[in-house]
């Protein structure tokens, strides 16, 4: 045989795959090739060079563009209504590549999350709001594990402050500390998971958690799928087993409880009453944390980047152009403020001196002023720093010393707001609006010191230190009980020869009760009242009570009044001289 094959025989080698992303090669046919143009030249009898073609030969077609030969066509042009039904929305740009799929702990974790939901928060709010949060945290974090993030200390700075927001409710019975508390906390948590630093970052991070509750429900739907597909036994097996262990403590504690009545006592304690008349309610309340903790653990995996979004800077103006406004600006506060330390320091006298208005009215009416003065000031430094000269070191000085003066002015004139609120309080007591205000003034000015301590160190921390100076303060303000502090500040008043307004205070929650229960009878049997009628109607379980409610009701019951005062009407009313103290026609008061 011989060593040489000849063609016929040689079997086709097979094409050389292409590699990604080049485009492959055309297929070759099994006919043998065409000769081409110049081979049919080169036999051409007389080897004279041209082209001899043959009568009955067909022409050679024209040779195809290089682009059809390497097995690609052009690109036909843009279709516009295509392009918009595939436009890519802001949010899908912001967030990085879907997580991984979701983990058994992570769905451990949103269950517990759900089922606590539905059994706890139909009560009440109470420490079960900071029990139910536990696990929400916990799916997170294990969502956040297959992502390779980390906690960083910004992120446990909000997340810790979050769950502090959650102990207002179980300290206080109060509804409106509550509700700030809570959703600040929420806020809190949705910082934690987005990580945010500039100021449209932190502003939108703050509410940027409801933006991934679809996508986090079907993430956690695929995930629960994928698992039933290829374990239909097992979660046979485990639902059984649970339904058996259900059945078991449901007939054994039943027995247990009949048995004892020291056990039955702490069982039902224990364990949430659960009426079929609450089923909708529960249920609804099992989807929410069902949702709530798919959404955190989605956001943890996957956080949409806020930061991303850019504000471009404003224009650069001249120096005159942009300080000449400003300084005139601080020319008139300083004006401004140079009477007031005339006239506000003077006390009641020197107001009735130089005004012709009521104590009541000069002080109302200029609190409010002042606070709209204040917020203004800060939108003025937002756009003055947006359209601050910044070429030289000179513009920077010019920048410093003027914005800091105007800030320091502000200052000023926040002190003058809160002084005005504090005759306004000693004349007439303290109510709901009025200890809100006055926390939001003091508030502005913390925030004034805050932007002062940015142009001297840098405004790098600027937006975080704002939003953890309004969350510290949503903190402080609930845990110093507002309601207590009304009933202490009008008591002592009374106290001091002033009027009391017992309409207003029977108002309260139970945190006003220590103080209301100092007061003298009839005063103290028509303060508490209707808060002891509230309290006997409520059973709350102790998950959903707060430590206000608790103390309260252990007050009452020490304490009981034997003679309530049946006839309350017109009791510290302002028919004896005025002891409404301004409450009847006060505009300022919706309370």
């Amino acid at each position: 045989m011989s060593d040489h094959t000849s063609e016929s025989s040689r079997k086709p080698e097979a094409p050389e795959p292409s590699r990604p992303g080049e485009p492959s090669a055309p297929p070759e046919t099994s006919k043998s090739p065409q000769p081409s143009v110049a081979a049919v030249s080169s036999e051409s009898p007389g080897g004279s060079g041209a082209p001899s073609v043959p009568g009955d030969a067909v022409p050679e077609p024209p040779r195809s563009p290089a682009y059809a030969q390497q097995g690609w066509q052009p690109h036909p042009p843009p279709n516009p209504w295509q392009s918009r039904q595939q436009q890519v929305g802001t949010v899908a740009r912001l967030r990085p590549d879907p997580p991984v799929a979701i983990r058994n702990a992570t769905l451990w974790s949103v269950v517990a999350t759900a089922l606590l939901s539905g059994l706890l928060l139909g009560d009440g709010l109470g420490l079960n709001l900071l029990i139910v949060a536990i696990p929400a945290a916990l799916a997170a974090f294990f969502a956040a594990q297959p992502a390779g993030r980390r906690l960083r200390p910004w992120s446990a700075v909000w997340a810790l402050g979050g769950l502090s927001l959650l102990v207002v409710p179980a300290l206080r019975d109060a509804g409106w500390p509550t509700f700030l508390a809570v959703v600040s906390a929420v806020a809190l948590g949705s910082l934690t998971l987005h990580g945010s630093r500039s100021w449209l970052g932190v502003f939108l991070g703050s509410v940027g958690l409801f933006s991934s509750a679809v996508e986090g429900v079907r993430w956690g739907g695929l995930g629960i799928r994928d698992r039933m597909a290829g374990s239909r036994g097992r979660w046979g097996v485990a639902f059984r087993s649970t339904a058996v262990a259900v059945v078991l403590l449901i007939v054994f504690g039943a027995l247990f409880a009949s048995a004892d009545a020291a056990f039955a006592d702490v069982l039902g304690n224990l364990m949430p009453d659960v009426s079929l008349g609450d089923t909708p309610w529960r249920f609804f309340l099992f989807v929410v944390g069902l949702v709530g903790a798919l959404t955190a653990a989605y956001t943890a995996a996957a956080p949409i980047r806020w930061d991303r979004i850019t504000v471009r800077a404003g224009k650069a103006r001249g120096r005159l152009e942009w300080a000449l406004p400003l300084i005139v600006l601080n020319l008139l506060f300083a004006v401004f403020i140079a009477i007031q330390l005339t006239v506000l320091l003077g006390g009641y006298d020197k107001v009735m001196a130089e005004t012709d208005l009521s104590y009541s009215a000069y002080a109302r009416q200029g609190f409010w002023q002042l606070l709209w003065a204040t917020l203004l000031t800060l939108l003025v430094i937002a756009l003055a720093l947006r359209w601050a000269p910044r070429g030289e070191a000179r513009d920077r000085s010019l920048v410093r010393i003027v914005l800091g003066t105007l800030c320091l002015l502000t200052l000023v004139v926040v002190a003058s707001a809160l002084r005005r609120m504090e005759l306004y309080v000693d004349a007439y007591g303290l109510t709901r609006l009025r200890i809100s205000v006055a926390a939001v003034e003091l508030w502005l000015g913390v925030v004034l010191i805050l932007i002062m301590a940015a142009g001297v160190f840098g405004a790098r921390l600027l937006p975080r230190a704002v939003a953890a100076s309004a969350a510290v303060g949503v903190l402080v303000f609930g845990l110093v009980s507002p309601d207590g502090l009304i009933a202490e500040q009008n008591v002592q008043r009374y106290r001091n020869d002033h009027a009391i307004d017992i309409d207003y205070l029977r108002g309260l929650s139970a945190d006003a009760v220590p103080a209301l229960d100092t007061l003298p009878e009839p005063l103290r049997s028509c303060a508490l009242g209707e808060i002891q009628r509230t309290l006997r109607v409520s059973d709350a379980p102790w998950y959903a009570t707060s430590w206000g409610e608790a103390r309260a009701r252990d007050i009452l019951e020490n304490r009981s009044a034997n003679a309530l005062a049946t006839d309350c009407e017109g009791l510290g009313s302002g028919e004896d001289g005025g002891d409404r103290g301004g409450y009847e026609d006060d505009p300022y008061d919706p309370y």
